[in-house]
């Protein structure tokens, strides 16, 4: 077992990681740490050797755990003092553990407009800040004021949305950044008619994407004048089973664990689409769902 440096949070060796992640699929973290608070994660990442990988984990919804499970430290913040959502004025400041819907939903109960999308979006805060997570014409970097997090030595860093440089699901940001916190900013709004909007977007997910299903979400990125969930259709793939998985009969750009699916499943039938997509119509999709630890 690696040598870790002792921490007030929970250590747990050979942590399996499906049970953390909406496919319910993978192996296990080498080690998984839960930190009890901010200063516990500080000093634990200041303590650790750097030769030893770390891997954020959040609450698992876009993110296939390969079999052969995640070297190293294996981070997932939780809890209360990680979760944390706060309102100011026109301003949510959240904590990378909240979940999107919490900000959505604190937001349009102080009277705040423009974060309803997050609404729609299955994951975490930490998440949305990585990846530019956005769904209906919104994205998080439409509403991002600031963040912070600590980087792989355990030094604070703190990033304007600027210091982002989002593009479409991709951010610059330094990738050992682990978020701790961030701030958003609305505008005005009704709580009502923020409210309204929300169960617009709850009733349009609902009757369009598999969400009681085990799934990812949006398997691949949309290339510039092609939904992805078109060309997986086109090329034949929705419905198609692939060992224990296959795309959505209700999305075709969402994949399922029809309950006997492998990670190896998964990633080897996105695999075989994006091949078959780029024979077929010359687009080279890109995953959206992120791919962690090794092959079984």
């Amino acid at each position: 077992m690696i040598h870790l440096p002792p921490a007030r949070g929970r250590l747990l060796p050979d942590e399996p990681l499906g049970p953390f992640t909406w496919f319910r699929v993978g192996g296990a973290a080498e080690v998984l740490f839960l930190p009890a608070d901010h200063q516990d994660l500080a000093e634990f990442l200041k303590a650790l050797p750097a030769s030893v990988p770390v891997t954020v984990l959040g609450v698992g919804s876009n993110v296939i755990v390969r079999d052969g499970g995640v070297d190293g430290v294996t981070i997932r913040l939780a809890g209360r003092a990680f979760a944390g959502v706060e309102t100011e004025g026109q301003r949510v400041t959240a904590g990378a553990a909240a979940l999107d819907s919490a900000v959505a939903r604190a937001a349009a109960q102080a009277g705040i407009g423009g974060l309803e999308f997050y609404a729609g979006i299955p994951g975490t805060i930490g998440g949305a800040l990585t990846m530019n997570a956005g769904c209906y014409g919104v994205e998080t970097r439409d509403v991002l004021v600031s963040a912070w997090g600590y980087d792989r030595a355990g030094a604070r860093r703190e990033l304007a949305r600027a210091d982002f440089g989002y593009s479409y699901r991709h951010s610059e940001a330094p990738a050992d950044i682990i978020w701790v916190e961030a701030t958003f900013e609305g505008q005005p709004d009704a709580p009502d008619a923020v409210q309204a909007r929300m169960a617009e977007i709850g009733a349009r997910r609902e009757q369009t994407q598999p969400i009681r299903e085990k799934t990812g979400g949006s398997t691949f990125k949309n290339t510039p004048g092609h939904a992805s969930w078109k060309l997986v259709d086109a090329a034949g793939w929705r419905g198609k089973l692939y060992g224990g998985a296959m795309f959505s009969p209700l999305h075709s750009n969402f994949m399922i664990n029809t309950g006997t699916a492998t990670a190896a499943d998964l990633e080897g039938l996105g695999e075989a689409v994006r091949a078959d997509v780029l024979a077929k119509a010359g687009i080279d999709l890109q995953w959206e769902i992120r791919r962690i630890g090794t092959p079984g």
